[in-house]
């Protein structure tokens, strides 16, 4: 049996409980089409999934750069998604 690690084990707990909460808080804000608070929570999910980035790269920095690019996406994509249901007007029967 391998060596346990509890700091390490406590560690993943608590980031996989984080990154969990973010991403619902990040659909939400996506469901309610706000585009800031959807572009911020996803920046926030980013870096809490920054072991996989700094496990491949061995470079932390790379880290910033999801988020920005996390960011910038998650508002483009809300800025389309408003500008379609602004487009699209009230359904008429």
């Amino acid at each position: 049996m391998a060596h346990l690690d509890s700091w390490l084990a406590l560690g993943v707990l608590a980031s996989t409980a984080a990154t969990d909460a973010v991403y619902v808080q990040f659909n939400s804000a996506v469901s309610s089409r706000r585009r800031v608070p959807a572009a911020t929570w996803s920046s926030i999910w980013y870096l809490l999934s920054a072991f996989a980035v700094i496990s491949y790269t061995k470079n932390w920095i790379y880290v910033l750069f999801a988020a920005i690019g996390s960011w910038i996406g998650a508002y483009i994509s809300m800025t389309f998604l408003r500008r379609a249901k602004q487009t699209a007007g009230p359904k008429t029967t």
